[in-house]
């Protein structure tokens, strides 16, 4: 009985946590009919953001996924000097506020940034531009892909590597041939974390943006704006695509951590 009254108050408090805030969402967005919402999401606007979020990440994922792949290998193949160095930089995303990394990156690329300086004088100024919102993306969706593929690597060992080797692969055939396939269910796992972070993203971004409607506005900075400038309908619609979006990424993660666990019991077995 107790474990019973347990799972169904943690299965309440979850509710209230996130399924009635939705829930609301949702019935604010539709409270006065499909044509408000569509007319709020398809405003020149709302497409901007979505499309600027959508460039943002088109960019920043595959970086981070090429960048989380050569990254994992190093530190789970080489031994990297200052391991515990290496690490700490890694996760500095996980511990630090985004604010402070669009902070950093302001003063890194602002008109007496050490690179802004260059750049603006060659009349390549990156600060307040999409270029720079990549950047701070980046820098905050960065440890998802190593996080992921490195403990796989380590479980994989060397042995089907080192095996590859003596047949006569090259380092290149072994490891396309060998370890990416052994670690493609933690790569498009890590990529999904990546996605879901570059999407959502807020503090980093808000600070290195033009903040400019219909030019330096992310889907979530667009849906602080309509909530500023008292456009619920606005507010809600944006808000709601953000979560549909969030929910997508979620069952997509459920779906792929299911088949990673298919291989790793079938191994076992």
């Amino acid at each position: 009985m107790g474990r019973h009254a347990l799972r169904y108050g943690i299965l309440a408090y979850l509710g209230m946590l996130l399924v009635v805030p939705v829930g609301m969402i949702a019935y604010r967005t539709f409270e006065h009919g499909l044509s408000p919402v569509w007319h709020a999401l398809s405003s020149g606007n709302a497409v901007s953001a979505i499309k600027l979020s959508l460039l943002i990440t088109v960019i920043a994922v595959p970086i981070n996924v090429v960048f989380g792949i050569a990254t994992g290998w190093l530190i789970a193949r080489r031994k990297m000097p200052l391991p515990w160095l290496f690490n700490a930089i890694i996760n500095l995303p996980f511990a630090m506020s985004p604010v402070i990394i669009g902070l950093a990156v302001w003063q890194l690329y602002g008109r007496n940034g050490w690179i802004g300086t260059y750049l603006i004088a060659h009349n390549e100024p990156v600060l307040f531009t999409w270029k720079a919102m990549v950047i701070a993306t980046v820098f905050v969706s960065l440890p998802f892909v190593v996080r992921e593929v490195v403990p796989v690597l380590e479980e994989l060992g060397t042995e089907q590597e080192q095996a590859a080797t003596v047949l006569g692969a090259s380092a290149f055939q072994g490891f396309w041939r060998v370890t990416l396939p052994a670690i493609r269910w933690a790569i498009v796992y890590g990529t999904i974390l990546t996605v879901a972070r570059a999407l959502g993203e807020y503090g980093a971004v808000n600070l290195v943006s033009s903040n400019i409607v219909g030019q330096g506005f992310t889907l979530p900075l667009y849906v602080d704006n309509r909530v500023t400038e008292l456009d619920p309908t606005g507010a809600y619609s944006a808000g709601l695509l953000l979560a549909v979006i969030s929910l997508i990424i979620l069952v997509g993660m459920t779906t792929f951590s299911g088949r990673r666990r298919k291989p790793e019991e079938a191994d076992a077995a």
